[in-house]
């Protein structure tokens, strides 16, 4: 089961065989069957997850119920409600699983102390989060200046698997877009590509 996250850590950092035991230590192993919730609306974010199987969405509700997708997590991606988790303030997402799911689960004083005691880690989640930075500021530019098509294309050629295992409803909220105007989009690049 730490098998995704060890592989995880070394992509971006350098572990002796002890620190990756010493890692282990600190999470929790949690299953959640398909549309079983990790995290609700309201509920303060206890625990940093890391996806070791299976496929989750991270949304919030606007005020008529409708889902906004602001990230799916696949296997080797984290997810949290992270303002929540490290304020331990209440959460404004909601986190749940697409598909039969595990993730092994660290608390916020178990990261604290991980980072202070395997002091590589800190440099690994340093890596991870400036690489966010960068993927949002990106999402931002293409939310803000893409084509309809030009988003979905984008999406499509830089993340295939989302396009292949992802429902495309969840897609066109991610998206911002209506599911009609990417079925549209779906079937006139299919036409394309015969």
């Amino acid at each position: 089961m730490f098998e995704v996250l060890i592989s995880h850590i070394q992509n971006k950092v350098a572990i002796t065989d002890e620190q990756k035991n010493q890692v282990q230590t600190f999470f929790t192993l949690k299953k959640l069957r398909k549309k079983q919730y990790l995290l609700q609306e309201g509920e303060i974010c206890k625990c940093l997850s890391f996806v070791s199987k299976g496929l989750l969405k991270s949304y919030f509700l606007d005020e008529k119920g409708n889902e906004h997708i602001n990230m799916f997590a696949f296997e080797g991606w984290w997810i949290s409600d992270f303002n929540s988790f490290i304020h331990q303030e209440k959460s404004v997402l909601n986190i749940d699983a697409i598909e039969e799911t595990e993730v092994l689960m660290i608390t916020l004083d178990d990261y604290e102390k991980m980072m202070l005691e395997i002091p590589v880690m800190d440099r690994y989640f340093r890596i991870l989060y400036q690489n966010s930075l960068v993927t949002k500021d990106h999402r931002l530019i293409v939310s803000n200046s893409y084509t309809a098509e030009e988003k979905y294309l984008q999406l499509a050629q830089k993340n295939p698997d989302m396009i292949k295992r992802v429902p495309h409803n969840l897609i066109a909220s991610y998206l911002g877009l209506a599911p009609e105007t990417v079925s549209r989009i779906r079937k006139k690049n299919l036409l394309n590509n015969t």
